[in-house]
């Protein structure tokens, strides 16, 4: 079965870098289902939803666009036009910063704030869209 990222990308259009959400971000869920375990097996339900969670996510920035899709059932999906990003903030609070996790928020023309929470190295996917962003800004033609 395809991925969403490849069913969406256009003809033309490259994906340039693939993100993923961070293992420690889903400490929580991890921590409560080994507690839970002994619990007639409980814990494996916290431990199935931190893997679906992880396993459903997709993140990617290619030459036109950053995609998001989250869910399983539900989907939810982020797609925004690389020149339509104005600003690209990134958010780790000490854990974050220590164990290599973030948030990622997006603002631009005409888009509210979009944010992408739980990323791993969210610094490493902002540079993928700046760098993006410059390779747009090369392609355009002068005005």
């Amino acid at each position: 079965m395809a991925s969403y990222v490849d069913s969406v990308v256009t003809p033309g259009e490259k994906v340039l870098h693939q993100g993923h959400l961070s293992g420690w971000s889903q400490f929580w869920l991890w921590f409560v289902g080994l507690v839970l375990l002994p619990a007639f097996g409980a814990g494996l339900l916290f431990w199935i939803a931190a893997w679906i969670r992880m396993r459903t996510t997709e993140l990617a920035v290619t030459n036109r666009r950053v995609i998001a899709k989250f869910g399983l059932i539900r989907r939810d999906t982020i797609e925004i036009q690389v020149g339509r990003i104005e600003s690209v903030q990134v958010h780790q609070g000490v854990m974050g910063r220590l164990l290599g996790y973030g948030k990622v928020i997006f603002s631009g023309a005409g888009t509210p704030q979009v944010t992408i929470d739980d990323l791993a190295d969210p610094l490493g996917f902002r540079s993928a869209v700046i760098s993006a962003q410059e390779t747009a800004g090369a392609m355009r033609p002068a005005a």
